[in-house]
């Protein structure tokens, strides 16, 4: 069973899931404990109905207090991650408008996502967002709200507009996962439920995401990896303490950058030659495609050389599917059956 960070709130009911899992401990008794599947996750038990939540919430997010009086209403998603979280969640009727998204959504939702209205194709600022009177911005960045971008949190709320960032994009050391872990991203689903006062369908999510996890058999042992994100002259690439550490970690596959603390950054050509991956991971994404990164690796006369490269041995994940969020159970999924074709 997962656990919050007591720091992420500063006011919230118990939830029924922990109060399940409670019992089911209780009736185990002595019992040996559960197994946990890849990514240190056990499943949840069968969900008790949710009670509702109980207004005004106050949560710590990232380090600043949000305080919902009710479930809100007009929402502006800020990054793909926000937005599908929402429409995992059944709450697409909620969103007014779409701004920064990072590429097709997930096939589940892909229709609602294509169906809702786009505020920007890039981060909208402060006049374009308050046009649509949201009562709350939900941004997969804490860069998205800025001065600069769609507004500040302090003058969003004094203008009674509230802002939520996924916590796994907390930056402040106090907040910021590390690493990430599944048990966060749920954590995060979980939270979202009682926002929107839609417990059931949270946990239904979770259990759902949990069992699929529980499914992969990882066929990663024994081989390294690179999470090759974008850059040309130096790449940017999957570090140690982020989601693609998360997802190589449920693969059982070794970060080459696993010792970089952060979940994103540059790594030199040089570091990459020396380490040699095994597979490298690339995100597709409309601005830096997978192809484009082969082309990359395969033209230059050093990165020719890898053994991947030369074996052609490359994953894909789309640039959503490898941020902090709905997907990332997905990711797992996808990235072990490509694993698994490489040795077939």
């Amino acid at each position: 069973m997962f656990t919050l960070n007591p720091a992420r709130r500063t006011a919230r009911r118990p939830l029924a899931i922990g109060v399940a899992a409670a019992s089911l401990a209780l009736l185990a008794g002595c019992a040996a404990p559960a197994s946990a599947p890849p990514g240190g996750v056990v499943s949840l038990p069968p969900t008790l109905e949710q009670s509702g939540t109980d207004y005004p919430l106050t949560i710590d997010n990232c380090g600043t207090e949000v305080t919902f009086e009710a479930a809100p209403e007009r929402v502006i998603t800020i990054k793909s991650t926000s937005t599908e979280a929402l429409l995992a969640l059944g709450l697409g009727e909620r969103i007014v408008g779409t701004a920064f998204g990072d590429g097709p959504a997930a096939a589940t939702w892909q229709a609602e996502a294509e169906a809702l209205p786009v505020l920007s194709d890039k981060l909208p600022g402060q006049e374009a967002t308050l046009e649509l009177e949201p009562d709350l911005v939900y941004a997969g960045w804490e860069s998205n709200l800025s001065a600069e971008g769609a507004g500040d949190r302090a003058t969003l709320a004094a203008l009674g507009v509230n802002s939520l960032v996924s916590s796994a994009a907390c930056k402040a050391e106090a907040y910021r996962p590390n690493p990430l872990t599944f048990d966060a991203v749920f954590a995060d689903i979980e939270q979202l439920g009682e926002i929107f006062d839609v417990q059931d369908a949270a946990a239904t999510l979770i259990a759902g995401q949990q069992a699929e996890l529980a499914a992969v058999q990882p066929a990663g042992a024994g081989r390294t990896a690179l999470w090759y994100s974008s850059g040309n002259d130096t790449p940017y690439v999957g570090a140690g303490i982020g989601a693609p550490q998360m997802i190589l970690d449920a693969l059982e596959l070794e970060n080459v950058a696993a010792s970089v603390q952060d979940s994103w950054a540059p790594l030199g050509w040089e570091a990459i030659v020396a380490a040699d991956p095994d597979v490298i991971v690339l995100v597709d994404a409309a601005w830096n495609t997978a192809e484009s990164k082969i082309a990359l690796l395969e033209s230059n006369p050093a990165t020719a050389e890898l053994s991947a490269v030369q074996a052609g041995r490359y994953l894909t994940v789309p640039f959503p599917a490898g941020e902090a969020g709905v997907r990332n159970v997905e990711a797992v999924a996808s990235l072990n059956t490509q694993l698994a074709a490489l040795d077939g």
